[in-house]
């Protein structure tokens, strides 16, 4: 019977620290969400910076998935502080009418930029 007992108790425990996870959980993409919402109301577009190394591709674009799928831009005036790979970014830009420095990415102007929570 004392087994049976101190069974159950794990079990409940076990079971309150998985609830209380989940809830961490919902809280945290709540607030990510509320801040999603804000920040393209705002006008910012979410992306990510990526860095390559390979020939005759540019250096630095930012990786953005849009709705009909990913897209690279090419930030002529990123500034130093966001040159880190895998960086998640909120920015605002203007195109440019000039010719693109490498195959996949289009060149940009940054307007305002903020790192991504």
């Amino acid at each position: 019977m004392r087994f049976l007992s101190l069974s159950l108790l794990l079990l409940l425990s076990v079971i309150s620290c998985n609830t209380a996870n989940k809830a961490t959980e919902v809280k945290n993409n709540s607030e990510e969400q509320m801040e999603s919402k804000k920040m393209i109301t705002e006008g910012f577009t979410s992306g990510q910076i990526s860095i390559s190394t390979k020939e005759n591709d540019c250096t630095i674009t930012i990786k953005v998935e849009g709705e009909y799928g990913v897209y690279y831009l090419d930030p002529v005036d990123l500034k130093g502080d966001f040159q880190t790979e895998g960086e998640k970014i909120w920015f605002k830009y203007g195109p440019l009418r000039r010719m693109n420095r490498c195959v996949k990415a289009n060149p940009i102007s940054i307007i305002e930029i903020v790192k991504s929570n």
